[in-house]
Formats: C-alpha cells, sequence, structure tokens
C-alpha cells in the first residue's frame, strides 16, 4: 500500500503530468480559437478578493486576457472548519498585505450576514457592467468599512443592486463553477486546469502566461518571501519566535526547511510548539482541499528548492509516533533536526512512519538513537503538550499551521508569511525595516 500510495502522489505531483496537462489545455484553446481565459471568484465579505483584483486587472491588460467573474459565498464548514478565526484573520493579513504592497486600505468592518447579502446584490449587478473590476473592488471595500451601512449605499448609488431571488441565483452558479473545477475558496483564479489564491499565488499564473508569450519586460505581481538573509545579528537580548507546527501539514515541511536559517540569521530563539493535525482533531479536509494543498506545496517547495512529491500520509499512528519523539527530541535540542527528518520522510521519500523500519533510521539522521527512540514512543505525556499548544495557538486567534510568533507581537498564518516573521524580527531587534516593493 505505501508503495502505491508514493506512485500515486510522485505521479500527481510531477512536473511531467503538469506540462502535460498545460499542452492539453494550451492546444484544445488554439484549435478552438479561442482566447487565454481565467476566472476569478469573489467573495464580498473576503478582503483577499478585494487586494487580488487590482492585480488581475495589471495581468487581463499586459497579457490580452479575457476575464469571467464570480459571485460565491464563503466556503462551507468542511472546507473552512473555523470559519470566524479565518474570517478574523483574513482581514488583519488583508490590511497588512494592503499596506505593504501600497495598496488602497482595507477597513476592519465585521459585515454581518445581511450586510453581506446587500453587498451581494449589488456586486452581482456590478458583473455586467462597465469596469465590473473596479465596481467589485469598490464593493468588497464597502463590505469591510467601519461604517458598512453607508458605504454599501454609496456603493447602490453607484452601481445598482439586483432582487434577492437573482442574487441567489447568481451566487449559487458561481459556487457550483468553482465546485466543478475543483475548488472551494474565493479570491482564488482558475487558468486552464490550475488555481491561484490570493495575491500570493498570482505570480505563479503570470510567470506561465509570459512563458507561453515569450515576454521580456517585467513582471506585475509581487513575489512576497524572504531577503536573502543576513550574517547572524549580534543582539543583547533574542527574540523568541515560536513555531507551531504538525506532521500531518505539507506546508509545515517548506516552512520547516527554511526556518532555521531565519532564526539563526537574526539571532532569534526558536521554540517548537507541536500540535495535532486538525483532522486528528475532528476538523475535516476535504478532497478538493487536500488536492489543492497538495499541488500548491509542490510549487512553493519547488520555489525554495526543497524536495517534495512522494508522500505517505502519517495521519494517525504515524503522526502520534512521530510527535511522541519530537516531544523527547526537543528536550534534547535535537526537535528542529528530527521534525525536518520526518517531514522529508513523510512528504519527500515516501517512508512509512508507523513501523520501525520507517521512523529508526529517520530517528538517527536527527542523532536520536533507538533506545531514545523507544523511551519516547513509551511517554505518552507528548499528548498533555500537544493540547497546551493547540490552546495556545487558538488564543493567538489561529488555528491552523504553520504559524509563528515573535515574542507578543501578533501571529501569523501561512509558510508564505516567513517573509512577516522576518519583519517582526527586524522590528524585536530595532533593525531598519525591508521594503518589500523592492527587496
Amino acid at each position: 500500500m505505501s508503495m502505491v500510495r508514493r506512485l500515486l502522489t510522485t505521479t500527481l505531483t510531477s512536473n511531467g503530468l503538469r506540462d502535460l496537462r498545460r499542452a492539453r489545455h494550451r492546444l484544445a484553446r488554439r484549435i478552438g480559437g479561442r482566447a487565454m481565459t481565467v476566472d476569478f471568484f469573489f467573495q464580498v465579505d473576503d478582503p483577499y478578493s478585494a487586494i487580488a483584483l487590482p492585480y488581475l486587472d495589471a495581468l487581463v491588460e499586459r497579457y490580452g486576457l479575457t476575464l469571467k467573474l464570480h459571485l460565491v459565498p464563503a466556503p462551507d464548514a468542511a472546507a473552512a472548519p473555523e470559519i470566524e478565526r479565518l474570517a478574523d484573520y483574513g482581514r488583519r493579513d488583508a490590511r497588512m498585505l494592503a499596506t505593504t504592497l501600497g495598496l488602497a486600505p482595507i477597513g476592519a468592518g465585521h459585515p454581518s450576514a445581511a450586510q453581506i447579502a446587500r453587498a451581494q446584490a449589488i456586486a452581482a449587478a456590478a458583473l455586467n457592467g462597465e469596469r465590473p473590476i473596479d465596481a467589485l473592488t469598490a464593493v468588497g471595500c464597502a463590505c469591510l468599512d467601519e461604517d458598512t451601512d453607508a458605504a454599501l449605499a454609496a456603493a447602490a448609488e453607484r452601481f445598482g443592486a439586483l432582487d434577492a431571488a437573482t442574487t441567489a441565483t447568481i451566487v449559487a452558479q458561481g459556487a457550483a463553477t468553482r465546485q466543478k473545477l475543483g475548488h472551494y475558496l474565493g479570491a482564488t483564479t482558475h487558468f486552464e486546469g490550475e488555481f491561484y489564491w490570493g495575491i500570493d499565488r498570482l505570480h505563479y499564473l503570470e510567470a506561465r502566461l509570459r512563458a507561453e508569450i515569450g515576454a521580456s519586460d517585467a513582471p506585475v505581481c509581487p513575489v512576497l518571501d524572504l531577503r536573502a538573509l543576513p550574517a547572524p545579528v549580534e543582539a543583547a537580548t533574542r527574540p523568541r519566535l515560536d513555531f507551531y507546527l504538525s506532521f500531518r501539514s505539507p506546508y509545515t515541511l517548506v516552512a520547516a526547511e527554511r526556518i532555521g536559517a531565519l532564526a539563526e540569521a537574526y539571532g532569534a530563539d526558536l521554540r517548537l510548539k507541536f500540535v495535532l493535525p486538525m483532522v486528528m482533531r475532528g476538523l475535516p479536509v476535504p478532497g478538493a482541499k487536500r488536492m489543492y494543498i497538495t499541488l500548491d506545496t509542490k510549487r512553493e517547495a519547488a520555489r525554495a528548492g526543497i524536495a517534495f512529491g512522494k508522500i505517505v500520509d502519517p495521519v494517525g499512528l504515524g503522526v502520534e509516533r512521530g510527535l511522541a519523539v519530537l516531544h523527547h527530541a526537543i528536550a534534547q535540542g535535537q526537535g528542529l533536526a528530527f521534525a525536518r527528518s520526518f517531514l522529508r520522510a513523510a512528504f519527500a521519500q515516501g517512508i512509512d512512519m508507523t513501523t520501525d523500519a520507517g521512523l529508526l533510521p529517520v530517528a538517527a539522521r536527527a542523532g536520536m538513537q533507538p533506545d531514545a527512540v523507544h523511551a519516547a514512543l513509551a511517554d505518552p505525556s507528548w499528548r498533555e503538550v500537544a493540547e497546551v499548544n493547540r490552546t495556545d495557538l487558538f488564543a493567538l486567534g489561529l488555528w491552523g499551521v504553520p504559524s509563528f510568533q515573535v515574542d507578543d507581537r501578533p501571529a501569523w498564518w501561512g509558510q508564505d508569511r516567513l517573509w512577516r516573521v522576518e519583519d517582526d524580527l527586524c522590528d524585536a531587534l530595532n533593525l531598519p525595516p525591508i521594503d518589500r516593493k523592492t527587496s
């Protein structure tokens, strides 16, 4: 069974299969004489939708794309089981992104269900108007304005509004199209078989478009990432850097491979805080979500030069055994080394972590002897630590991994916020801020 899983995931994440799919879509488009067409799924109360639209507009203009806009509801509970935390964090994160990139500011409003319905009616009316991207951007910003009612009233005066029944039909059609194509979130762009979420992934779409047309001018979409790390910083005090991780998260592999160098460069005290995966905490992970995460991790890992794709999912017993050993490895100063070794084994080497034949060599790579591994496996105290860490994570307003916090600053979720962690480390050390628009 492990061999079959390795073969399937290796094939699924291979560049060869990706290139074959792209070639098939490109050929069908050219034979049919169709334009390059992108679909964007707009959720009125999702701030990532509003801040992605200006860049999508720039892509349409630069590369001559045909744009289809779809109005969609919030993801269902299965795809986003902590929907309130996701919404609260998304507003904070999107405000940070808008400030970093010099975009129009995003408000801190918390729209009610009635206000969301009104915003959808206005957005639905704007879909077929002139400059719908500008209209949807305005509606998204109005929905999150501190005075939401007044902002929506102004938007309705400009763009009009459809009746509730017609709006509901349009939203349902958008949700059906999104589901058919294989996604579950708002702020997502789809182009010929691949999805690109928010601002963070549009540079992948642009790279694909540039390769097809042979563009040589500067790209328009930002790539927010760690800069070339400096020589280790000397400081009187060391910032605390908490790293929340689980052993079933492929994104955690990407973070684990990079965070050690980040901590070393800024002299941070790196603390590993492990939690059980969501699915082992009773939270569902639908198939479309697993598929997107796997393929998205592949491109993120490839960009960072990290091996990924030969997978034997350690969920269940494999995760439990790994966390038991990690608990002891942290106490012995080998935590990050073991975490990296385990994650590489599960997500890049296809090693079955439910057996000693898999786990013992993986632990040995991190400097742990078999006796220490067996002692760790016999100690159930890791479960209490994992629960304490989960409670701490929830207290930060987060729920998933990888997540990070520098000292007592706001925490950030996702390996693609490591650059924001770097900014926090600079702030903690009173170093000059990094200009992310030019770095």
